[in-house]
């Protein structure tokens, strides 16, 4: 364990007044490891680059503010992607996600000059990922983007293992569907 992580609390104490559980150096190592993991999951929720960015240093400014109460017990990338999630969802209810099937019209997607996953991802799949609901979306993102497993996935939303497992499993049979109806209507009309 690196030096500066100071995790040892005995049970129904708390750690003393002005030890940090997180170090600058320990905190740097976080943003470098895990901060292109939450950008891909923070881009992949919310579809917009500036925002993703904003919520990731927003993620990033509440795990110093909280350094205190960081548990090393629980994984870094669980416990950055639970303050991430919570984030999101702040950001959500002030300003609502646009609903896709409440429009006429395909959504807009904007795209930059610089993709910023480098081609690791495509606007048609952010449109599909769009096209799914909240809570499958959320799931698979969690697993597959976060990285957690599916059993940290079930602790950090509070549902049981069973449910994960199938929401994943149905998020990845649709987006199958929305993206083969997808090629097949490009290959159509080429």
């Amino acid at each position: 364990m690196p030096d500066g992580w100071q995790h040892h609390v005995e049970p129904g104490r708390t750690r003393s007044k002005g030890v940090l559980a997180l170090n600058q150096a320990d905190f740097n190592r976080l943003v470098e490891e895990h901060g292109p993991a939450l950008y891909r999951m923070a881009y992949r929720m919310i579809g917009d680059q500036h925002e993703a960015e904003d919520m990731v240093q927003e993620t990033f400014r509440s795990v110093w503010k909280s350094r205190a109460r960081y548990d090393p017990e629980r994984g870094d990338r669980a416990w950055l992607v639970a303050i991430l999630r919570r984030r999101i969802i702040d950001r959500w209810r002030k300003h609502p996600p646009p609903s896709v099937f409440g429009e006429d019209h395909a959504p807009d997607i904007g795209v930059s000059d610089r993709d910023p996953f480098h081609d690791e991802y495509t606007d048609e799949v952010q449109a599909a990922l769009d096209q799914l609901p909240p809570e499958l979306r959320e799931t698979l993102l969690l697993v597959v983007v976060g990285d957690l497993t599916h059993q940290e996935a079930a602790d950090l939303l509070g549902i049981p293992l069973g449910t994960v497992l199938s929401r994943v499993s149905r998020a990845r049979v649709r987006l199958r569907e929305y993206l083969g109806s997808y090629v097949k209507t490009r290959w159509s009309n080429s």
